[in-house]
């Protein structure tokens, strides 16, 4: 009994000393779509394979993803609104921004198409039919990239729709429940294609418009600056901005499909962005 003790008491002492490869994990501050687009769990298994490391992802809006960041409880921010990600950067919270892929924003509407923007080629004049024909408009209104990106478009327009609005709503949500909502309402929606052709719930809603050069969304990435926050695992955060923007990583991200479309496509280039 007391032989099988000390076996049992050397294997856990032996266990302390050599803390096992696939214990080291990073906090990934990311978006939605990245998330309900099911690319991280094609993406991240494969990366842990090759690593040992696990990344835990806390999936919210790109304005949320950029505040974790912020507050240093992340080691890596993974979002998609530029000039968000460069204020980031310039507020010293990151000190490299990377290209990593891109995809581009769909509007989504009924196919009866109330306001008779289907087949068009440009955001903003598929906006202002929207509008003037009042017909239902569910946005996130969650600060998120895609949030973001809508507001510039409807900017860009010369609008600027109010909750006050009815036929304006604004729900608080990420992408899929957004997109819940519009299939409920039977109403417009702007979204990333990637969420969009891993959707379900589509009820009668059809991607309207697409091909504008304007609906080009860009992802980058960032490492927390460790200057501000010492408990960033600088290590690991680079190894997976590493990894993402190498051969490897890109490749990976180019041969995630559903029904045999790509949702991503890759990008990265040789230096970050500073």
């Amino acid at each position: 009994m007391r032989r099988l003790f000390s076996i049992g008491l050397l294997a856990i002492t032996v266990a302390l000393s050599f803390p096992s490869f696939a214990q080291k994990s990073i906090i990934l501050s990311s978006t939605t779509s990245t998330e309900q687009s099911g690319l991280f769990g094609f993406l991240l298994p494969i990366y842990k394979s090759k690593s040992g490391v696990e990344v835990k992802v806390i999936a919210v809006g790109t304005g949320q993803a950029l505040d974790i960041g912020r507050r240093g409880d992340a080691d890596v921010v993974f979002v998609h609104d530029r000039v968000a990600e460069m204020k980031f950067l310039e507020e010293g919270n990151a000190l490299r921004r990377y290209d990593v892929m891109y995809n581009d924003f769909v509007l989504i509407g009924p196919k009866s198409d109330p306001a008779r923007v289907a087949g068009g080629k440009d955001i903003k004049v598929a906006l202002q039919k929207i509008a003037n024909s009042k017909s239902t408009f569910v946005s996130r209104g969650d600060k998120s990239g895609t949030h973001a990106a809508e507001l510039r478009y409807w900017k860009a327009a010369g609008l600027e729709p109010t909750k006050d609005m009815n036929w304006y709503k604004d729900t608080g949500s990420g992408m899929g429940p957004a997109l819940n909502s519009a299939s409920a309402m039977n109403g417009y929606i702007l979204a990333d294609r990637g969420t969009w052709l891993s959707f379900k719930n589509r009820g009668d809603l059809d991607i309207l418009v697409e091909g504008d050069p304007q609906l080009f969304n860009q992802y980058g990435v960032m490492l927390v600056n460790p200057a501000k926050f010492p408990h960033v695992k600088v290590k690991e955060g680079q190894d997976f901005i590493d990894w993402i923007t190498s051969k490897d990583g890109q490749e990976v991200i180019s041969l995630y499909k559903i029904d045999g479309k790509q949702l991503f496509f890759p990008n990265a280039k040789k230096q970050p962005l500073r």
